[in-house]
């Protein structure tokens, strides 16, 4: 005899259905997604070895290439966000699109993206930061405080 979900008590009613959610949801393919998180992280990060290489052989010292690099970078992801094809990479190399800096300018540029239609600056301007701006801000914050600790206490 079954019995119904209804008549039964509310903790009953709360392990049933998480015993039938468990049954019906799938599985995330993980070792899939942790290859290509791999392999996407990692062409983002030879792609930055070749700029890197590329400045250096146009005469930049190590400090400029690497801000060369990183400049070459977040302008490209930002470029690719706004085309609409970093989502197409992300599909694919999920946190592998994350992890290096082109994920910081994905996530400055993307909520700008949908927010476009509000105009430039109440869309686009406002909504540039909603996501790297308390990352930005806590950093320059944080990186005050040390700097300012470390004049007083040196």
């Amino acid at each position: 005899m079954t019995q119904n979900i209804d008549s039964l008590p509310a903790e009953m009613q709360k392990k049933q259905y998480e015993q039938m959610v468990k049954e019906v949801k799938p599985r995330p393919p993980v070792i899939r997604n942790i290859f290509w998180a791999f392999v996407v992280g990692g062409l983002i990060s030879v792609i930055g070895q070749i700029f890197f290489n590329i400045f250096q052989n146009w005469g930049l010292g190590r400090l400029e290439a690497g801000a060369a690099m990183s400049s070459t970078l977040v302008f490209l992801a930002a470029l690719f966000t706004g085309l609409g094809l970093y989502d197409e990479i992300a599909k694919v190399g999920g946190a592998g699109t994350i992890v290096p800096i082109t994920g910081f300018a994905n996530s400055m540029v993307a909520p700008a993206m949908e927010y476009r239609a509000e105009g430039l600056v109440l869309g686009v301007g406002a909504r540039l930061f909603t996501v790297a701006g308390p990352v930005l801000v806590f950093g320059i914050v944080t990186a005050w405080i040390i700097g300012l600790l470390y004049y007083f206490f040196r």
